[in-house]
């Protein structure tokens, strides 16, 4: 944190569901290189998109994972599409949800952004497969 006081309990909250869903080696990496500069920026993330939206109740991290992958993907979020797709191995979300939302991108989204959305994605399970930690 940027004081000296203890971090918010949303914070803590949302440092606990980051590692559970991006996995501690993911964390841990992004925590080494985060710098005075970009670190309110950290801090805004852990405690606003972790620790508040992807922490709610209504939404099983799966379905947040769909959800988020697809947005992503409309979006044109490329690097962020890869890091989602691999932290399904954490979410519970399976390569046919994934495919499902990218078919609603393509709709929603456009087909350009779909596209290639799914070579993202394929890219990534071959990763995941040559590592052999595919479903």
């Amino acid at each position: 944190m940027t004081d000296s006081s203890a971090p918010s309990d949303r914070y803590c909250r949302g440092m606990a569901t980051r590692r559970a869903v991006l996995g501690d080696k993911h964390v841990d990496r992004a925590e080494s290189n985060t710098t005075e500069f970009d670190q309110p920026f950290q801090e805004l993330i852990t405690e606003a998109a972790w620790g508040h939206v992807w922490s709610r109740p209504a939404l099983t991290k799966r379905e947040r994972s769909i959800v988020t992958i697809a947005l992503l993907a409309a979006l044109g979020q490329d690097e962020e599409v890869a890091m989602h797709v691999r932290a399904t191995a954490n979410t519970g979300a399976t390569r046919e949800d994934i495919r499902e939302a990218l078919l609603h991108v393509a709709i929603y989204a456009g087909v350009p952004a779909a596209n290639h959305a799914i070579k993202i994605a394929k890219q990534v399970f071959c990763e995941i497969d040559a590592a052999g930690q595919g479903e």
